[in-house]
């Protein structure tokens, strides 16, 4: 290995400034949704468990699962990106059907159609719902659901728009850099921080009865 690729590698691995920053605002975003699970569980002990099984009824669990799988396979795929990036390889130096030859364009793409998938299925979710009469204004249930799903699709969504700024960075640049490798990482930091929220949102509503 030479030393340019050497010191290279070390830029990527090592702390900087954006990393260290990035996962000190996640810590922060990490109280936010932990004042979101007081307010849910608070509300439910007030309301009593009448009105959360009543509403508990009208969610479609085996389509909110698959949905929740769809994108905790998303970091999978995301991290598959984090690794090509590593390397340095942007992209891939196969066809598109030779997998394990993908680039970090390729894995952050399909992470990116994921999470889009995840978030079309939110907004399919609401409508069915609100079909069903659990609004925002409903009941207390229909209000903390919204709001705690709500916020977390929002994140999701911010994340779909760093990746498109990652991608369109990329392709633009004439060469694949360091700076951009820890970008990549930084944003994927994030990518699986707004999946392991989702987790424990979703065993929060749709599991515990």
């Amino acid at each position: 290995m030479s030393s340019t690729t050497m010191s290279a590698h070390h830029k990527i691995t090592r702390p900087n400034a954006v990393a260290v920053g990035t996962i000190v605002w996640l810590s922060s975003e990490l109280m936010f949704f932990a004042a979101l699970f007081a307010i849910y569980f608070t509300i439910r002990a007030v309301e009593g468990p009448a009105i959360w099984l009543e509403s508990h009824q009208i969610l479609n669990i085996p389509f909110a699962a698959f949905n929740t799988t769809i994108l905790v396979l998303s970091s999978v795929t995301c991290q598959f990106g984090v690794f090509a990036a590593e390397r340095f390889q942007n992209r891939k130096t196969g066809t598109m059907f030779q997998i394990s030859k993908w680039g970090m364009r390729e894995w952050f793409s399909l992470t990116f159609l994921m999470g889009a998938f995840f978030v079309a299925g939110q907004v399919y979710e609401y409508a069915a719902l609100v079909h069903e009469g659990l609004t925002l204004s409903s009941n207390a249930y229909g209000s903390i659901f919204y709001v705690a799903t709500g916020f977390h699709g929002l994140h999701v969504t911010g994340g779909l728009i760093a990746f498109l700024i990652v991608l369109v960075r990329v392709a633009k640049a004439r060469r694949f850099t360091s700076g951009q490798a820890t970008t990549a990482i930084v944003v994927s930091y994030y990518w699986h921080f707004v999946d392991v929220v989702w987790i424990a949102l979703f065993s929060a509503i749709y599991l515990i009865k």
